[in-house]
């Protein structure tokens, strides 16, 4: 069976970017700052289940995202401009994602609380923005090699 998203070069890379923008997220700012669960409008033991269902989805990201690159890899179908586009593209989605929808939009929760969120806001979008620049560069450098 054929799956096209398998097929393409972007894919494992646009995985592991989320997986790891969201480890990234979860460990730092959830676990070692604690400052907010992934959902913050519950109990602290929902804010603390909503955190592992974050980690588990996180964790499948990665493990499909290198699978996907170890197949890649093996085929010698992998291009690895296009795999470090969808990297960028990947990790800057999740960000901008989570900067606008889940603390904007849903109220899932804030970056922090307690403080003036907006430099807070300003730092999460424009690193989210910087991360898709580098991934829209790689794309179209790798557009150009096709």
């Amino acid at each position: 069976m054929n799956f096209p998203l398998r097929e393409s070069a972007y894919t494992p890379g646009i995985l592991l970017g989320i997986g790891l923008m969201a480890a990234v997220d979860e460990i730092i700012f959830h676990q070692l700052l604690a400052w907010h669960h992934f959902y913050d409008g519950a109990t602290p033991v929902i804010g603390l289940l909503s955190d592992g269902i974050l980690h588990a989805a996180e964790l499948l990201a990665l493990v499909g995202g290198f699978f996907l690159l170890l197949e890649q890899r093996h085929l010698k179908s992998g291009i690895p401009v296009k795999t470090w586009a969808g990297f960028f593209l990947g990790a800057g989605g999740f960000q901008l994602f989570d900067g606008l929808i889940n603390h904007k939009l849903l109220k899932l929760h804030q970056i922090r609380y307690g403080v003036d969120l907006l430099p807070y806001d300003i730092a999460w979008n424009a690193t989210a923005a910087a991360l898709l620049l580098i991934g829209i560069f790689l794309l179209r450098k790798a557009r150009r090699g096709d």
